[in-house]
């Protein structure tokens, strides 16, 4: 620590003993030392704060840096002793840290404090003066100043965090002729605000790392939603497919698979299996993000497994409805699914509805399309709904898409949707100029982001599908 020097050539103080006047030198050398003791004090003070800056910016736990406020309180101020009381988030009151010199009165200190942040009082007992402010503060203050007397001279400013006070910071002298001036006082409230900054800088730091790790497990949950999603379309005969999720966020509602008949038996030895049929599935979960995405997960596991009993599409609906419905109703949640099942050697798609968007089928024959719908009740919503079922011949060139809402839902800025009417136009549109399920796909998508517009992110998960019959001229399709 620098310490401005004090001048030893300054002439010394001298009495005439023979008038017994003082040496007219005298108010010069006084003069002296009183610059000298304030610019020591100035250097004391500004190398103690130095210190907590450093401190401020060095520590990384919290409470090291805590044990030193006390000890700067007193040092800047010239005090007896500091002590430091924080208030938690829940309400409690914590005695934190306590400099002074040891002996019987820092016993009596530290018992005072102990006692005051245990036993707080209510607002209606409060002096007139206290009342209106800080309950905790008023209370702690009150109590405080009571247990220690009228012969301490206690000081005590607050922490304040974001507008919210978080602890007090007392320090305290007793020296009678010790005053509270305003530069110690400013001095006090220096010290405090480091304080509240180290204690906001902690928070933020550990709110950072929570939403490091919630990002994490978010991440974890996307890859493997992602890996849940069928990884390729499957090469089914007669048809080609072409299928694609956009989630609004990383882990998403939506959820599509193609699921053949037979799919417990693929990793059988015998290579010989027989001709089977696909289930060719889009659904929605209501709400989006993780609890979607869990619940989403768990439609996939109970539908493939309901899959393997071999039932006509209405009754795996119904049976997927009562595995489902009490989850789903502690829930709040429901799910919309639309259900069909492919034979390749008919080319008949059966399907049934439960209240998800009807596929749309556009007929190359006819140039027109038709909607693929039943009636149904979202899954989850009742105990015993009825499910309908259907069927459609399929014939070369036809095309089927199967989407979410999140296409239909997709809004520009000014409001307006691209809703069933828009995307029916131009899913005719692209059936009519490109071959390929791909192509479709990606014009399809194209003309929802040219219709949302740049900039708009307020969008729902999207998800599409598109299978087309190939040609019986043996035309050539490529799979996706």
């Amino acid at each position: 620590m620098n310490v401005v020097p004090v001048y030893r050539n300054s002439p010394e103080p001298t009495d005439d003993t023979a008038n017994g006047t003082s040496s007219e030198i005298t108010p010069v050398y006084a003069l002296k030392e009183m610059v000298a003791r304030l610019h020591r004090e100035q250097q004391n003070v500004n190398d103690l704060l130095s210190s907590l800056s450093f401190a401020l910016r060095s520590f990384n736990n919290l409470n090291q840096f805590l044990e030193l406020i006390p000890l700067m309180g007193c040092r800047v101020t010239d005090a007896d002793g500091a002590a430091l009381v924080l208030f938690k988030p829940d309400g409690k009151v914590r005695f934190q840290q306590l400099h002074c010199q040891e002996g019987r009165q820092c016993q009596d200190i530290r018992q005072v404090l102990e006692i005051a942040t245990s036993q707080l009082i209510t607002e209606t007992t409060l002096p007139t003066e206290l009342q209106g402010t800080s309950i905790q503060a008023a209370s702690l203050d009150y109590q405080v100043s009571n247990y220690l007397g009228n012969d301490v001279q206690l000081f005590g400013t607050s922490i304040l965090v974001k507008n919210s006070e978080r602890g007090r910071l007392y320090v305290f002298n007793h020296d009678p002729e010790y005053a509270w001036t305003p530069a110690r006082q400013k001095l006090i409230r220096l010290v405090a605000d480091q304080t509240a900054v180290a204690i906001a800088n902690d928070e933020l730091a550990t709110s950072l790392r929570e939403k490091e790790r919630l990002d994490r497990e978010l991440e974890i949950g996307a890859e493997i939603q992602l890996r849940l999603l069928p990884p390729e379309c499957p090469k089914i005969p007669g048809i080609a497919l072409a299928a694609c999720c956009q989630t609004a966020n990383r882990v998403g509602g939506d959820y599509y698979d193609f699921i053949p008949s037979n799919y417990d038996q693929l990793n059988s030895k015998n290579k010989k299996q027989q001709p089977c049929r696909w289930s060719i599935v889009i659904g929605d979960v209501m709400g989006k993000g993780v609890p979607a995405g869990l619940i989403m997960t768990m439609t996939r596991g109970m539908l493939r497994a309901e899959v393997l009993n071999c039932h006509s599409p209405a009754r795996v609906l119904g049976h997927l409805n009562q595995v489902m419905y009490a989850d789903l109703e502690s829930s709040h949640r429901f799910v919309t699914l639309f259900y069909s099942e492919y034979d390749p050697e008919s080319h008949i798609l059966s399907y049934s509805n439960a209240a998800h968007h009807p596929p749309m089928l556009w007929q190359a024959a006819s140039n027109s399309i038709v909607q693929l719908d039943t009636v149904g009740m979202l899954i989850g919503l009742e105990v015993e709904p009825k499910y309908n079922e259907a069927q459609v011949q399929l014939n070369p060139g036809d095309t089927i898409i199967y989407y979410t809402d999140g296409f239909t839902d997709a809004a520009n800025k000014q409001g307006d949707r691209y809703d069933d009417l828009k995307l029916s136009a131009a899913f005719k549109l692209a059936c009519q100029n490109y071959q390929q399920p791909q192509e479709i796909l990606n014009y399809l998508f194209d003309q929802v982001k040219q219709f949302v517009g740049e900039g708009n992110y307020d969008l729902d998960d999207m998800t599409l599908v598109v299978m087309k019959v190939k040609s019986s001229t043996g035309e050539e399709i490529d799979d996706c």
